[in-house]
């Protein structure tokens, strides 16, 4: 059986340098606490929700209006049996104009099928990508934020039901 990593493909109308740009904000689109530079090749940060997800990315890859690359080098996730299960995966956002509209393409290569948080992870990233991101790139507002407020389970139904 062929491996399948996670992939979402959406168009915009905006061009493909203001998709790199929103791309390139992952606080205006990722829901959780991101500490670090994330718009500069070589730099590291971290992504943080509770004590449910923690990452640790490398930028490994910033083509203006072409491409953008992490490569996750650190990784805690709670509810798998293997916490690292991210280590080691890459993550990509390819750019192509297509006429007058723009198509981005999300990659997490190594986040497939085959791994126990596929489900999850797969159900979290539909979100984050098909909605949060693609309204930051169409209408200049993301939907990141998830209120802490509302306690743990609360917000983990909030994000359920958003999907």
């Amino acid at each position: 059986m062929k491996s399948q990593n996670l992939t979402f493909t959406f168009t915009v109308d905006q061009t493909p340098e203001q998709a790199f740009a929103a791309i390139n904000y992952v606080r205006g689109w990722w829901s959780g606490n991101i500490d670090g530079v994330t718009d500069q090749q070589g730099a590291e940060w971290t992504y943080r929700y509770q004590d449910i997800h923690y990452s640790k990315q490398r930028i490994t890859e910033l083509t203006p209006g072409k491409q953008v690359a992490w490569l996750v080098i650190d990784s805690y996730l709670s509810f798998v049996d293997d916490k690292t299960e991210w280590n080691g995966t890459e993550i990509t956002f390819d750019i192509d104009a297509k006429g007058s509209q723009t198509e981005v393409t999300f990659r997490h290569l190594g986040l497939n099928p085959g791994v126990q948080c596929y489900d999850g992870c797969s159900n979290a990233w539909s979100f984050i990508i098909n909605t949060s991101l693609r309204n930051l790139i169409a209408t200049g507002k993301g939907e990141p934020f998830i209120s802490e407020k509302k306690g743990k389970d609360a917000a983990d139904q909030e994000l359920v039901s958003q999907r």
